[in-house]
């Protein structure tokens, strides 16, 4: 009998499923809006009101129990800034899960999964820079080697 046990485990290893977390963390973190499946969008939810908390907090210890699991400074940087300074007066529920239908190809239940006052800019952001610095640089090369 599972008394007292919380928490999915989604068909995957412990350290899969925290994998899993860390990676979709990071992703809501950098977009502040993504799309996957019912079940994980409530799992990941007390992970990133965790690290959102941690990040109110501030001070060294609480930055290294966010880089240990986010593994990324420029998150952590975003997270103890901007994102600090919008939940500062907010007690807790800093995320919301919106019900996004059925998924296609096996009927799965899909979610939304964003920050609550959400910076609608930061969605792609990410992505729009990396595809404008790509253009650029093959702008560059493709004008070096017409001039040589």
């Amino acid at each position: 009998m599972r008394h007292g046990v919380s928490g999915r485990k989604l068909n995957r290893t412990t350290s899969h499923r925290k994998a899993t977390f860390a990676n979709m963390a990071a992703a809501l973190i950098r977009h502040e809006q993504i799309s996957t499946t019912l079940p994980k969008a409530k799992e990941l939810r007390p992970v990133v009101e965790k690290l959102i908390t941690l990040g109110k907090r501030g001070g060294l210890h609480a930055r290294r129990q966010v880089l240990s699991v986010l593994r990324d400074t420029e998150l952590a940087r975003k997270l103890f800034g901007p994102l600090a300074e919008r939940y500062k007066e907010r007690k807790g529920g800093y995320t919301r899960v919106l019900h996004a239908g059925m998924r296609h190809g096996d009927a799965a239940d899909m979610a939304v999964i964003e920050l609550v006052d959400r910076d609608p800019a930061a969605k792609g952001a990410a992505d729009k820079a990396r595809v404008a610095a790509q253009a650029k640089a093959a702008a560059e090369t493709e004008a070096a080697t017409a001039q040589g």
